[in-house]
């Protein structure tokens, strides 16, 4: 069979709850996505503009910000032009496009959350060994890792995807992904499958590291004050990303389910957790948390304060 398709078009019936409320949706939507925006490039151009703040914990907080920029891009431009249409309809290549955006994003969002765990584990149990560890190549090939894996298997995804040909151009959410583009194959999708076991595995690894990782930190911050102010200022709000990351990716996954008896509404709200709640969260729970961060922004705040007063 042809490596072809008769799909040219995706029909989104993720809205068909919302006709009446359209405008009220389009506003939300408009002011969470100009929030996202705002508060993770404050804190990618307050890292990238404070030398203090050129350390590996940073520059991976940087990684994480910039991850929330790419994945929401994929979702809340194409959100908003679908509120203010009668039809919800994307190409062929353009849901490809928006289900490999939305895809690499979920799986860089973890490997750097796994990354970050490893950086706080090597720099509170073995603070003494850090620099030598944790050296600025170290920190390349950690982005390196972050960054390529999940653009590489989600390459392949696509890659594989576009492989099998469909008997159907119906997507129950709001945007495109891949198992609700393969839900409509027809032919058997078994290496879809198997690539998709492969990257839970990677991820129920990834996960099982970053408990490791936090056991040890515990053990090693309950000895002293100091380790527990140290653990409360730099691995809670870790902590609190990673644990909410988790959840919202699993709802997710739970809506999926063909015995999920849930509203569309319901399902359209646990679908747009991880492109809603990490997004705004990550920036906000750090700058609050972390002094080196707060304190550079309010700097920043009150001299463009004073520039304007001069003017």
């Amino acid at each position: 069979m042809e490596n072809s398709t008769q799909v040219k078009f995706f029909y989104l019936f993720g809205l068909q709850e919302t006709f009446n409320n359209k405008s009220v949706y389009f506003i939300l939507s408009l002011i969470i996505y100009l929030l996202i925006i705002t508060v993770n490039l404050t804190l990618i151009i307050t890292i990238i503009q404070e030398k203090g703040l050129h350390e590996p914990m940073y520059i991976f907080l940087c990684s994480l910000c910039v991850n929330g920029l790419y994945g929401t891009t994929g979702f809340y431009p194409k959100l908003l032009l679908d509120l203010q249409s009668d039809v919800q309809v994307i190409s062929y290549g353009g849901c490809l496009t928006q289900a490999y955006v939305i895809y690499t994003s979920i799986m860089c969002e973890m490997s750097t959350l796994t990354v970050m765990a490893y950086d706080r584990y090597v720099a509170i149990c073995r603070p003494l060994l850090y620099h030598t560890i944790v050296t600025s190549l170290t920190v390349r090939k950690l982005l390196l890792f972050s960054w390529c894996y999940p653009l590489f298997i989600g390459l392949i995804a696509v890659s594989l995807a576009v492989r099998i040909p469909l008997c159907g151009s119906r997507i129950d959410k709001i945007f495109c992904d891949i198992p609700s583009i393969l839900k409509h194959a027809c032919l058997p999708n078994t290496i879809n499958q198997n690539l998709n076991k492969f990257v839970i595995l990677v991820h129920v690894l990834q996960i099982l590291f970053i408990v490791f990782s936090y056991c040890q930190i515990v053990r090693t911050c309950v000895k002293s004050a100091k380790g527990r102010i140290k653990f409360t200022q730099t691995c809670v709000p870790h902590l609190i990303t990673i644990f909410i990351f988790i959840t919202v990716t699993l709802f997710d996954t739970l809506q999926g389910w063909n015995n999920v008896n849930s509203t569309l509404n319901m399902r359209n709200a646990m679908a747009v957790q991880f492109l809603i709640i990490p997004p705004v969260f990550n920036p906000v729970i750090y700058g609050l948390n972390l002094q080196q961060i707060r304190r550079a922004v309010f700097r920043k705040c009150n001299a463009h304060k004073i520039m304007d007063m001069k003017h």
